[in-house]
């Protein structure tokens, strides 16, 4: 009897072990699909596993509503909630299903009137780097000439790409369908500097790596939040609002160093050495461990940079 009862335990153990490979922090790759995805999990292996996931509706990060794991396969459902407003009803969902082969996670996302999307994930990479006084400025790069697109180029090759180049400024001029930019160079830690300019109800973004965006938006007078300008996308609100009028030329400098972020919003320091979980909806390069290019997104509507230039940061010798 006692053999019996051991046998049962060891098998409960080994069971709880595997569902316990699931946890952790996955970068994702999507069949077809130019972004890249996001998914935690927490407490696979007990009575109360937990997700979250970038991005299953409003390019937030969301919390999963139910999480389970049936047979050794991962489920996650995620009920779509409007954002803002008064509105309380879902308004859709979607359901992340997957399973773990040869160290990754293979899956689908299925949402209704949608075809389904198939993905690969990845184990997120530790970075050892720090923002700790050890780091020095290389040589600056000036990642825009002023006058054409030389050095960069749309992510998304299907869209039109409404960007144009002139007098030392970079705009999208009109609305409507259009591509996203990233630079052909790539790179680690740096700082940035980038002066931007939005209509009224502006909205554009700056990708760092490829997978992080420093939110760009016109939110002039109102409360900071995660989704504030200067923002590190849904995931880390400013300290304060330092931003201008719509129309106003606005400076962003950000310095990221490993997983270390800090932006200084028109001389003001909003986000100091925050640290960056993962990747954000704007994501296009999932490789964390490795260098990303600079992005800019121009699918929102008219937006202006000027004075795009980077510098990297390199070890003490």
């Amino acid at each position: 009897m006692r053999i019996i009862f051991a046998t049962l335990f060891m098998v409960a153990c080994a069971a709880f072990a595997s569902e316990a490979d699931f946890n952790g922090r996955w970068d994702i790759t999507v069949e077809g699909a130019t972004r890249a995805w996001w998914l935690e999990v927490q407490g696979a292996g007990t009575s109360a596993p937990r997700a979250r996931f970038v991005s299953a509706y409003a390019g937030d990060l969301n919390q999963a509503d139910e999480v389970s794991i049936r047979n050794g396969e991962l489920g996650c459902v995620f009920i779509h909630k409007p954002r803002g407003g008064n509105a309380t009803e879902p308004v859709g969902k979607t359901i992340l299903r997957a399973r773990l082969k040869a160290g990754y996670l293979v899956g689908t996302a299925e949402t209704a009137g949608q075809p389904t999307i198939v993905w690969k994930g990845m184990r997120a990479p530790e970075i050892a780097d720090r923002d700790d006084g050890s780091w020095v400025e290389a040589g600056p790069v000036r990642l825009f000439n002023g006058r054409n697109l030389d050095g960069w180029e749309p992510i998304e090759k299907d869209r039109p790409l409404k960007w144009r180049a002139s007098g030392g400024i970079l705009e999208v001029a009109e609305s409507g369908p259009n591509a996203n930019l990233a630079t052909r160079a790539k790179f680690w830690n740096f700082r940035l500097h980038t002066e931007c300019r939005l209509p009224t109800g502006g909205n554009s973004g700056i990708g760092l790596r490829g997978r992080y965006e420093v939110q760009v938006i016109d939110d002039y007078g109102r409360p900071p939040d995660a989704h504030s300008n200067g923002s590190l996308y849904s995931r880390i609100a400013p300290s304060l609002n330092a931003s201008l009028p719509a129309g106003a030329w606005q400076s962003y400098d950000i310095t990221l160093i490993g997983r270390e972020l800090t932006v200084v919003l028109n001389g003001k320091k909003i986000i100091d050495r925050g640290w960056v979980e993962g990747l954000t909806a704007m994501a296009h390069d999932p490789y964390e461990g490795e260098p990303g290019p600079i992005s800019l997104q121009g699918d929102h509507g008219p937006v202006a940079y000027r004075n795009i230039v980077l510098t990297p940061l390199v070890k003490r010798k």
